[in-house]
């Protein structure tokens, strides 16, 4: 296929779906422009620091990304907000916050997730206990070991995980499950563990949902080889003791049994939202979105990446919870449905 220019694409969104639907369809011949809120591309990945479940390091897979986008000369433009894609005749005409409006023949929403909120848990007291941190921010700190979860110079005695926070959970609105987080308080507790040897570690879990090839692997290592310790039970209460401790409150369901332990670190596991972008687009669109507010295709088992608008679909979290790897064959699905969508025009 030949890249003319009345066969331009709009890719809303430059995290690893949108870079794999942008590539794919370049590849093929179309150009695709990319917009991106954000300065830089690469969406939540570049808040990691090691991924699930070899514990790749994430900004290896990143610095890949920016040098596909540079390999493929794509027109990425970063640090610019979408405010509505709205039909246009034969076309669909995209406008940034800026005021420019350019015509496109088919668009390609990625507009990724937003993290939940863990102060809206209030029972956890994130926001207010300095050592009340979320499984993002333990990233940020597992990338300097020198400072890490040291507390006054010294190693933490006692670190533990509280996997759902804002998934599976009724009192906020989410009734789904966010996929990825089980797998990363493993991943977590490994490396916390690496870190301080002596460290006791304990995950405090609803169910493991271990989906993916070689999770179910790790979770196992996690026990026989690392010692870290999974209580199944919600954790009630976090609440400072004294000495700038936290004491958690929770039930262990399987003993039956209340538990109170205090722990120098309480990392909460906090699941995916949609990003507050997907319900703008939807209403400017008119795309469809589920009862948990992501994007809903036309037919997720016949038409992948397909919206029920013509000429407009979707790829990566923006759909649900995603990993990486779905989320990149996402965008890649997504491409080849515009290009039948594309030739059917022709």
């Amino acid at each position: 296929m030949s890249a003319e220019k009345d066969r331009k694409v709009a890719v809303v969104g430059a995290g690893v779906a949108g870079i794999a639907a942008a590539i794919t369809l370049k590849q093929s011949g179309v150009e695709a422009d990319v917009f991106e809120k954000e300065e830089t591309v690469g969406g939540h990945l570049k808040n990691w620091h090691a991924l699930f479940p070899g514990r790749e390091n994430a900004s290896v897979v990143l610095r890949g990304v920016e040098e596909s986008i540079l390999s493929h000369n794509l027109k990425v433009q970063t640090g610019t907000m979408v405010t509505s894609v709205t039909r246009n005749e034969d076309n669909y005409r995209l406008t940034t916050e800026t005021g420019l409006s350019t015509d496109y023949k088919a668009v390609v929403l990625s507009t990724g997730f937003s993290l939940f909120n863990a102060a809206r848990k209030e029972e956890y007291g994130y926001g207010i206990y300095p050592y009340v941190i979320t499984s993002p921010e333990l990233e940020k700190l597992l990338e300097d070991p020198g400072k890490g979860l040291l507390i006054g110079g010294e190693p933490p005695k006692k670190v533990a995980f509280v996997h759902c926070v804002g998934s599976r959970d009724a009192k906020v609105g989410n009734h789904y499950c966010s996929k990825v987080c089980c797998i990363t308080g493993v991943k977590q507790a490994i490396s916390v563990k690496e870190l301080y040897p002596d460290c006791e570690v304990m995950n405090f879990y609803m169910d493991l949902r271990m989906f993916g090839l070689g999770y179910e692997e790790l979770y196992q290592e996690a026990q026989e080889k690392f010692g870290i310790n999974f209580i199944r039970g919600r954790v009630s209460e976090a609440a400072p003791t004294f000495d700038g401790a936290i004491q958690v409150k929770a039930e262990d369901t399987l003993l039956g049994r209340p538990l109170k332990v205090k722990v120098d670190w309480l990392i909460l596991l906090v699941g995916m939202e949609p990003d507050k972008m997907t319900a703008q687009l939807a209403d400017s669109l008119g795309v469809e979105t589920g009862s948990s507010g992501f994007f809903e295709g036309e037919n997720k088992f016949l038409k992948p990446g397909c919206s029920k608008v013509e000429g407009v679909f979707i790829a990566g979290a923006c759909t649900g919870p995603s990993s990486i790897p779905d989320a990149v064959n996402q965008g890649r699905a997504a491409a080849v449905s515009v290009l039948e969508y594309l030739s059917g025009k022709e």
